[in-house]
């Protein structure tokens, strides 16, 4: 018997590991409740820490995650495009960098950014007018939502004659587990300017998630990948023009996952099957059809689905 516990001994580093997978998988807005829990099942302050301490600045920068600054003069996302430096992030808009405490979620101070950190004036004109619009798009389409765009290639670049790139980020998230449910939308857009074809080419990155744990437990995560390109035009325009396209695309999206939802509520009602990963096994009724179509509709109702309105222009 001893030496069968023995084979099931774990080594700290498995333990670090194994914790880090439970604090990288959590869903939008959970990672706290889940690592107040492994503190409880791990019984070991340095494992728990360590596990915290690799695992927060990954899942901080995936989920897009938006903090206030301590000035409360702005919000900085906190994403790959936006650090600076360990811990340090950049939020363009206001200019200044935040310094971050992962695993405690917020901003300990914040500092100007330098004339390194930020783009010339030329790229300055394009990355403004575009953050302009998309932030419009953002506050308006999105509940709680918040956007930033970063030049990733030739922030150097002071004239017309060279390519360059930017980086649209939107992120929104609705968190409410007292009602059983957290949701979340990500988008990332690569916005190649390109001088000599005169074009802009668009690449996007859609995530949503969603987290249903009433009478069971289920998640939703949808990626989607998409492209479309507009010509090259002064930054105004320019600006319009990619905004326009990352609307119309982020709107078909969520189209097409309003029809998805309207497929899986019929799926429950009328098939009956076993949930795994509850053991919650599941007659088809059309009340339990109805708490799981709720589910899908966090995409339209709760956290990531774009004012109809505004979208449709009417």
């Amino acid at each position: 018997m001893a030496d069968h516990d023995s084979d099931l001994q774990l080594s700290d580093k498995q333990k670090i590991e194994i914790a880090k997978w439970f604090l990288l998988n959590s869903p939008a807005g959970e990672i706290q409740y889940i690592f107040k829990d492994l503190k409880t099942i791990l019984k070991d302050d340095n494992v728990h820490n360590l596990a915290a301490l690799e695992a927060f600045p990954q899942y901080n920068k995936s989920h897009l995650i938006c903090l206030e600054l301590p000035d409360r003069s702005g919000d900085v996302i906190i994403a790959p495009f936006s650090e600076v430096a360990e811990n340090e992030y950049l939020d363009p808009r206001t200019a200044q960098v935040a310094i971050v405490d992962h695993v405690k979620q917020a901003c300990t101070e914040a500092r100007p950014a330098s004339d390194e950190e930020l783009p010339s004036s030329y790229i300055e004109e394009f990355r403004c007018a575009l953050d302009a619009e998309v932030m419009k798009y953002a506050s308006e389409a999105y509940p709680k939502g918040f956007s930033a765009v970063y030049c990733v290639k030739g922030k150097d670049v002071e004239e017309p004659g060279s390519d360059f790139e930017l980086v649209v980020v939107i992120s929104a998230a609705r968190l409410s587990p007292n009602n059983f449910c957290n949701g979340s939308w990500r988008s990332i857009w690569n916005v190649e300017f390109k001088d000599e074809d005169q074009m802009v080419e668009i690449r996007g990155i859609l995530q949503v998630g969603a987290h249903y744990f009433e009478e069971g437990n289920v998640q939703l995560d949808a990626n989607h990948e998409c492209s479309d390109s507009t010509l090259l035009q002064n930054p105004e325009d320019s600006a319009l023009a990619i905004t326009n396209i990352i609307r119309h695309q982020e709107t078909e999206y969520l189209a097409a996952l309003e029809i998805f939802s309207v497929s899986f509520a019929d799926y429950f009602s009328y098939t009956g099957f076993i949930l795994k990963a509850t053991g919650h096994h599941f007659q088809g009724s059309s009340e339990k059809a109805t708490s799981y179509s709720n589910f899908v509709s966090l995409a339209q109702h709760y956290a990531i689905q774009p004012n109809k309105r505004y979208c449709e222009g009417t």
